[in-house]
């Protein structure tokens, strides 16, 4: 074949068959200890039978540092990451898709999230996560669920039913006053709920 040959299969779009794809045969999934969801998420992913071995390590820990000190860490507690073991990085909504990959039982799902179709899906799981995420690092989640505080006392030393017209408690804004031509009325002449009773 002559050398103007080759240049004539390059114009029509012929290149050198691109190497072999490197297999996968385990996947470390860095996740963010601090975050509940992550948590649950590698408590879960461990939980399930897997085709490709997952080893779940804290991101930005000593041991993610050790084994990957090229890798940016301070991304890596942003977004779930996943390292193959021939150096391969996923992140974001790939990340998500080749756990499910590992996965025996959500092989064919991850499938459909990685194609054209199925990527805006996988991506709304991120997002939706990383949403999550967010609003569970802005407000503390107590451990244990107490009761709310019990209603203070009202302004003034004055009583909820005392002459003044009322006051009525809300927990978000507190104790607010009720005008006296507000007050419902009582007596023989009101109902149960305290509206009047027409002549």
């Amino acid at each position: 074949m002559s050398t103007l040959t080759a240049l004539d299969d390059r114009d029509r779009g012929l290149r050198a068959p691109a190497p072999a794809p490197v297999p996968v045969r385990r996947l470390t999934v860095l996740y963010d200890a601090g975050c509940s969801l992550c948590t649950f998420v590698r408590n879960w992913l461990v939980r399930q039978r897997q085709l490709v071995p997952l080893d779940p390590v804290p991101a930005g820990s000593g041991e993610a540092r050790r084994r990957f000190p090229e890798l940016d860490h301070a991304a890596t507690l942003r977004e779930i990451a996943v390292v193959g073991d021939a150096g391969q990085v996923y992140t974001g909504a790939a990340a998500w898709v080749v756990c499910l990959w590992s996965l025996a039982g959500y092989r064919p799902m991850s499938h459909r999230f990685g194609s054209p179709s199925g990527a805006p899906l996988a991506k709304a799981a991120v997002l939706a996560a990383a949403k999550y995420r967010d609003a569970a690092t802005r407000t503390p989640v107590p451990s244990v669920w107490q009761p709310p505080p019990a209603a203070p006392a009202p302004p003034w030393g004055l009583r909820a039913d005392g002459p003044n017209g009322g006051w009525v408690y809300d927990p978000a804004r507190g104790w607010t006053a009720i005008p006296p031509t507000a007050a419902p009325a009582a007596g023989p002449d009101a109902c149960a709920g305290g509206c009047a009773v027409p002549d």
